[in-house]
């Protein structure tokens, strides 16, 4: 298997924060990344030149514009080779594994996917090593991998509760650094998406932004000054606690009327199935809903006005820039965004400035990517708080 990649560790912090900015906003010039960073000059130039020689930041050209000049000497853009590294990044289910490649700037170039028969914690490192070693055949670049997994991770390494693995106390990183060679970082899949779209999607430049997931389950992620904020709850499923109507329907997992109850696929299965009999699929679920189909038209719209009230409720009280709605579940945008809009216009101040609503349908190698995103701030940029 492939030895362990050359990373560009250690990075001082001066010199990480010069490349972040160049990795995240670049080609820029010096005099780009001197006014973004509050550098002087001769600062800028102590921490770039490191960089340039370790291959990390290059000189770029600059589209045909004038080159910038400084101290009387032409100066070209930095950038970095966004194909020099590639990392792997894999999104662990209850009945799959989805894995992607990544360049440095975290775009796709590769996805492999294999179902997962076992929940051994040994085979399905195996199985990770085994997928690991196909695309190593393909990009020898390999420098790292990430692995996503919903539950508790601990240290980037342990998945410590994991209920759809049933799994406690895992030493994951360590059984596929084992099988790999190639260092391994670890973290829960709600986490590692939130950072993979501060740093590359649409959260990128923003002060504050939220992230906030519907799929089997309610995710929600918190930005400010650009960054993450974590906490020790965010494995633990809030949305079962959150509570939207009090009078709302009562699931088998989630409080009556919780956001769980309300938004989720298999809690608005369950509501149409346990009316109708019918055991439906989410999809045809919301087409029953655009063709006017009662049931199915009922719990679609309450979980539109479901969705209305929590976005309205995270906006007045963290006033982002941006909320961003992803998941496998906001096709329920398709259909009843219009309710979702008008309560959500409903539950804030009338002069309230509009909010920016983005809604990104993301598949299960969306948050493998999110993991990949997590091996390059770990182990290319030596980053341990995010």
């Amino acid at each position: 298997m492939t030895a362990r990649a050359a990373s560009w560790q250690p990075l001082s912090p001066g010199e990480r924060s010069v490349a972040i900015e160049v990795l995240v906003h670049g080609p820029l010039s010096r005099t780009d990344i001197a006014r973004r960073l509050d550098l002087s000059a001769g600062s800028l130039t102590r921490l770039t030149k490191p960089l340039i020689e370790s291959g990390l930041l290059v000189e770029v050209p600059d589209g045909g514009g004038p080159a910038e000049v400084r101290q009387g000497r032409p100066s070209q853009p930095l950038d970095v080779v966004a194909e020099s590294r590639t990392f792997l990044g894999f999104k662990v289910t209850e009945d799959m594994v989805y894995g992607v490649v990544t360049t440095l700037r975290s775009e796709i170039v590769a996805r492999l996917d294999r179902p997962l028969t076992t929940h051994d914690p040994a085979e399905v490192a195996d199985l990770l090593a085994g997928m690991t070693g196909e695309l190593t055949v393909r990009f020898p670049t390999l420098t790292g991998i990430g692995v996503g997994v919903g539950g508790l991770v601990r240290d980037r390494a342990v998945v410590g509760e994991s209920a759809f693995l049933q799994w406690s106390d895992v030493p994951l990183a360590e059984l596929v650094e084992e099988r790999t060679g190639l260092p391994v970082v670890v973290e829960n899949d709600v986490a590692a998406f939130v950072e993979a779209e501060t740093w590359f999607g649409a959260g990128r430049g923003l002060d504050r932004f939220v992230v906030l997931t519907i799929g089997a389950g309610v995710g929600y992620g918190l930005v400010l000054g650009g960054r993450r904020v974590p906490y020790a709850e965010e494995d633990r499923g809030f949305g079962r606690h959150w509570i939207l109507n009090p009078d709302g329907p009562l699931t088998p997992t989630g409080e009556r009327g919780s956001a769980v109850s309300l938004l989720t696929i298999p809690s608005i299965r369950y509501q149409v199935q346990a009316a109708t009999g019918r055991e439906l699929t989410y999809e045809e679920i919301l087409a029953g809903a655009a063709a006017g189909e009662p049931m199915s038209a009922r719990v679609i719209g309450e979980a539109a006005r479901a969705l209305g009230v929590l976005v309205a409720q995270i906006a007045n009280f963290v006033l982002p820039q941006k909320i961003l709605l992803a998941g496998e579940g906001v096709g329920l945008m398709d259909v009843a965004g219009p309710v979702v809009e008008d309560t959500l216009r409903a539950h804030r101040h009338p002069l309230a400035a509009p909010l920016d609503v983005e809604t990104k349908v993301s598949d299960f190698h969306d948050w493998a990517r999110g993991a990949a995103v997590l091996a390059i701030q770990v182990l290319v940029l030596g980053v341990t708080e995010v």
